[in-house]
């Protein structure tokens, strides 16, 4: 199925993160970096000075489906487990595995057929974690194999703060190496590799009031083509940068919390996109919260992308003569996205929760801000249902 390569095709922000699961688990460090703590008042950036005193066990189970008019596409069951666990007042380590059952059928134009496909996925990823007195410092790697793609990495990432422990620094350096075997053989053994780079800061501004500020590079060599598309080859380089700010502002009154964040990209294939989320959270009595939450995002197309018009023909249009690069991948069009979502939690005392979430996601050329969207691509929507259970012990 080579999902990994197909959704790292994407922005990291083209759909839900949640929507990415059977591709984006590798990115552990981006993932560690970019999440922002948020304390019940906001007071202090998470401290540095020990190792947790706990550990922890959660549990995700993802239920997701894509659909374009008049059929369903691609299904994804996909459990995951993360354990976290003190080894010493300096030392803690952490673990995620999962599995990714993947069935469906491919976009409705521009691909080869790929009727009742079946794949799996296995992912895994281990971190160490040390702890000093102003600041961590984490390394680790990952592992994914599928039938068709097989994804390596390491990662090193770092965090300094000040005295005050009001701001925040880290950085961050990521490197994967992926091989890439399509089961129509189109090609054989190729490769993948990228290099990623973050750096950004976290700062207590009042006692409700902390933002994050972070910039990405992207660096990749190698096979970034979708073997099962017809007309698709890609550049073998590819570079992006990224710019993302998050503000998380605490409501005394309401005991509730708004979390704001923007997300900018763009690449050296064409691709810029805009990402802007708004979450609510509300406590309510006996331990439950409420978040709903929303998104929109766009996009420009890439400067290979070749337009279609399927009114017509059921046949995809041919690449412009001479062309070097070119692809019909939807994905590579210019259109907009808006994603609703809603969670709700449960703490069941003080070391376990329980969480539901549910996501619906929604793409349409017509949805591009700031231009066109490319004409002739289908309407496309997702939806995704989550379940958790997270459990503290010590």
């Amino acid at each position: 199925m080579q999902l990994n390569h197909t959704t790292n095709d994407l922005p990291l922000s083209a759909v839900p993160q949640e929507h990415l699961t059977p591709g984006s688990f590798s990115k552990g460090l981006l993932g560690a970096a970019l999440s922002l703590p948020l304390l019940a008042g906001l007071c202090n950036v998470a401290k540095a000075d020990s190792a947790p005193e706990k550990g922890l066990v959660s549990f995700k189970y993802l239920d997701y489906l894509d659909s374009q008019p008049g059929f369903d596409r691609i299904k994804v069951k996909a459990p995951s487990v993360l354990v976290m666990k003190p080894l010493s007042s300096e030392w803690s380590v952490s673990g995620t595995a999962t599995t990714d059952t993947i069935s469906g059928a491919s976009p409705a134009y521009h691909t080869q057929a790929l009727r009742n496909m079946h794949d799996q996925r296995h992912a895994f990823d281990l971190s160490f974690t040390k702890f000093e007195s102003f600041g961590t410092k984490t390394f680790g790697g990952s592992y994914s194999k599928e039938l068709d793609y097989l994804s390596r990495g390491l990662f090193y990432s770092l965090t300094s703060s000040t005295e005050d422990k009001n701001t925040t620094w880290n950085a961050g350096l990521s490197l994967s190496s992926d091989q890439i075997n399509p089961t129509n053989q189109i090609v054989t053994n190729e490769t993948k590799q990228g290099t990623d780079l973050i750096a950004g800061l976290t700062r207590v501004y009042t006692k409700v009031d902390i933002a994050q500020y972070q910039i990405g590079h992207y660096s990749g060599k190698g096979y970034f083509s979708d073997p099962y598309k017809i007309f698709d080859r890609r550049p073998r380089e590819r570079v992006h940068n990224t710019f993302m700010a998050k503000w998380n502002h605490y409501l005394e009154e309401s005991e509730s919390t708004i979390k704001l964040s923007y997300r900018y990209y763009s690449d050296d294939w064409g691709i810029e996109a805009h990402t802007a989320d708004i979450e609510y959270v509300k406590p309510l009595q006996n331990g439950w919260t409420l978040t709903p939450a929303f998104r929109i995002y766009t996009q420009s197309s890439a400067k290979f992308f070749v337009n279609a018009d399927n009114s017509g023909s059921p046949f995809p249009p041919n690449p412009p003569a001479g062309a070097v690069n070119y692809s019909e991948d939807q994905r590579m069009s210019a259109f907009g996205a808006h994603t609703l979502g809603l969670k709700v939690s449960k703490a069941i005392d003080l070391n376990t929760s329980i969480d539901f979430k549910v996501e619906g996601y929604a793409q349409r050329a017509g949805w591009r801000l700031m231009g066109s969207g490319s004409p002739g691509m289908d309407p496309f929507s997702a939806r995704s249902i989550q379940v958790g259970f997270n459990h503290y012990f010590d």
